[in-house]
């Protein structure tokens, strides 16, 4: 056996096979032994604590280059390590897009000695750059595509069949798809009622979402490649969804899991707004009994902040989108402590889970020849959310003042100890994630 750096003992380990009450021995960054184990360099205890498998984000925004007063890589990272996330994949709707090499190349340059976490950047699809994809998604640190088929925050659209038929044929790794029908969205322009936020989910209706996901679904199919359908809103989707499980894989997010409109509109207005839209009490529910029948793949956050000035603007001139990555894990341990899904769901969305759909080297589970990627979490903390904990530069969240069961104690990145009780580590060490498709043919 290896000499061991880091010993994490006392806690709850999940395993693949369930949880035990083991050690886990860390050397050069892995993971080399599971057990009772002896002595270590380092020994951390983690008695009265479980051990999860590090939580992967697979979907964030963090606005560099060009939209640094809402958030920058360094911010943007160290929101996800204090939240227990060990690696998250960036969105390309940046200014400039990211929609080349030399734009993925800078995004990583950036990231190094500047972000917490792992990570890898998506490479916007345009109706331009079509034939370079399957060139740049296998770029060492590239997530893979990102198809925007309605109009979001920034300007990748890819909206009409003959050119998302031509982005889906170039290239064989999973595309990640933001479904919304641009076509009935300006069609229903009018439903927006100035000045109510209430009438975004009746503008970008249930069937804008629909529509765009029963498109996207047939013309996967005819090009055989496979689709990641992110951030899904209606329970409808996901009934359709089941039904495609050979090519389609699919992602919810925490506040569409938590935020009811008849509530949260009235409360926070337009800082509840975002795409697709928080819809009803209804559609909430509906969301976790799919996901209780297993058809959602992966939890990501989508995080997407905006200034408080720019949140404050009057519906619609109000941008969409909301912070969440720093968030999701608590929200999502309040729901298992409350009996809405299972601790071993939860792990599964967010670390087996975005391995599978993204072919991940390395990460995704606790064993032995696997990244330490550890997130230590205290199951029974009440504690409440407050603005003083956040460390976006949006510095605000739909969530500040809500009390939860369940916090996030520590975050460990390759055998790295990058946050633990709220204090992080003396300087980011993050690198870019690894994939099987570009590591290994």
């Amino acid at each position: 056996m290896a000499e061991i750096d880091l010993k994490l003992t006392g806690g709850r380990v999940h395993l693949p096979g369930g949880p035990a009450e083991v050690d886990v021995g860390v050397a050069r960054g892995r993971i080399v032994a599971i057990g009772k184990l002896g002595d270590a360099g380092a020994t951390v205890d983690c008695t009265g604590l479980d051990i999860l498998p590090g939580v992967i984000d697979s979907q964030v925004h963090f606005r560099e280059p060009g939209l640094e007063a809402k958030e920058d890589l360094e911010s943007g990272s160290r929101a996800a390590v204090l939240g227990g996330v060990t690696a998250v994949f960036e969105m390309p709707n940046t200014k400039p897009n990211t929609d080349s090499a030399d734009a993925i190349n800078d995004k990583l340059n950036r990231a190094k000695g500047r972000m917490w976490c792992d990570h890898a950047f998506y490479v916007g699809a345009t109706n331009h750059n079509a034939a370079a994809l399957a060139e740049l998604e296998r770029l060492p640190g590239t997530a893979g595509v990102k198809i925007f088929m309605g109009a979001s925050t920034g300007d990748l659209l890819v909206s009409d069949d003959d050119n998302l038929a031509r982005v889906l044929a170039s290239g064989k790794r999973r595309v990640a798809i933001h479904a919304e029908d641009e076509a009935r969205m300006n069609a229903r322009a009018g439903e927006r009622i100035e000045g109510d936020p209430r009438s975004h989910p009746v503008w970008r209706d249930d069937e804008s979402a629909l529509l765009a996901t029963q498109r996207i679904l047939r013309l996967a199919r005819a090009a055989k490649r496979r689709i990641h359908v992110l951030h899904v809103t209606t329970p409808a989707e996901l009934a359709l969804l089941g039904q495609h499980k050979d090519i389609a894989t699919c992602e919810v997010t925490p506040q569409h899991l938590t935020l009811a409109g008849e509530e949260a509109y009235p409360r926070l207005g337009t800082f509840a707004q975002m795409n697709p839209p928080i819809r009803s009490g209804a559609h909430r529910d509906g969301l976790f009994e799919w996901l209780r029948q297993g058809v959602v793949d992966v939890m990501g956050s989508d995080h997407a902040p905006h200034t408080r000035e720019e949140k404050a603007k009057p519906y619609p001139a109000s941008p969409s989108g909301m912070p969440g990555v720093q968030t999701l894990l608590p929200l999502m341990l309040n729901h298992v402590a409350e009996g809405r899904l299972t601790l071993q769901r939860l792990i599964d969305l967010t670390s087996a889970g975005p391995q599978r759909v993204f072919g991940i080297a390395g990460k995704g589970r606790i064993a032995v020849g696997y990244d330490a990627d550890f997130t230590v979490v205290d199951l029974k903390a009440r504690w409440s959310i407050e603005e003083s904990w956040l460390a976006s530069k949006c510095g605000w969240s739909p969530f500040t003042g809500m009390t939860l069961t369940g916090k996030p104690v520590g975050t460990f990145i390759r055998g790295a100890q990058v946050m633990w009780e709220g204090t992080l580590a003396e300087a980011a060490s993050g690198e870019p994630v690894r994939f099987e498709a570009v590591e290994f043919g």
